[in-house]
This record gives C-alpha cells, sequence and structure tokens, in this order.
C-alpha cells in the first residue's frame, strides 16, 4: 500500500443554489506540484434537469483553457470543450490529470433552480 505524501484540500463551492448561468468557485492556486485532482461534487437535484461543471486551468491566473474531450473517427481526433454533467442526485467523483498552477472552477444548472445545491471540493495529489 502507498502513501500520498503530497496532497492539497481545497472547497471551491460551499452548498448553493446553483444558477443557470455558469459560476465560478474559489480559483485553487499555486497547485504546479501536483498532477491529479479528485473533484467531489455533492448535488441536490431539486428541481432541475442537470447540474454542469466546466473546469479550466491557467499558469498565469489570466488566460484559462477549458477541460477537452477527445473522439477518434477513423484516424481523426476531434476536440471538443468539456463539462461534466450530473443527471443523478447524489455524490460524485472526478479525476482528472493536470499541469498547471491555477484551478478554475464553474458550475451551473439546467431547468428550475428550485431546491438545488451543489458542493464541490477538490483533493490534489502527486
Amino acid at each position: 500500500m502507498s502513501t500520498i505524501t503530497n496532497y492539497k484540500n481545497e472547497i471551491v463551492r460551499a452548498s448553493t443554489v446553483l444558477t443557470t448561468s455558469y459560476v465560478a468557485g474559489t480559483v485553487i492556486e499555486n497547485v504546479q506540484s501536483f498532477d491529479r485532482m479528485y473533484l467531489n461534487a455533492a448535488f441536490t437535484k431539486g428541481s432541475l434537469t442537470s447540474a454542469e461543471i466546466k473546469v479550466e486551468f491557467s499558469w498565469d491566473g489570466k488566460t484559462y483553457f477549458q477541460e477537452t474531450s477527445s473522439s477518434v473517427t477513423s484516424g481523426v481526433s476531434t476536440e471538443t470543450l468539456k463539462e461534466h454533467k450530473l443527471i443523478d442526485e447524489g455524490n460524485y467523483i472526478i479525476s482528472i490529470p493536470f499541469a498547471a498552477r491555477y484551478i478554475k472552477i464553474s458550475a451551473k444548472g439546467t431547468g428550475t433552480v428550485t431546491s438545488s445545491k451543489l458542493t464541490i471540493n477538490v483533493t490534489l495529489n502527486s
């Protein structure tokens, strides 16, 4: 069994009602000594259809690059901006490798936001 000695835990978003536009949580700074994040999201669905989370990375804290997703068809790789869509109420953990100094995580709801809530915590390690 291995022991993780280099880790950091950050609260990005306290339990708050979602809006229908992306709202950024607390930007996590000075993460260049880490290479993997575990996004922990506690989602109370309420009247929503879904919640969406986008993750962005930066080296300078000004220009951010959104996490991407790849699909390959006939040898052609197509890149799209990635969002994590939560459709069921519950507790989620999403593992994301990265190389950056800053991380910005934003969330929004789709549908009627009544009684919805989302909490996001991040654990970083290398």
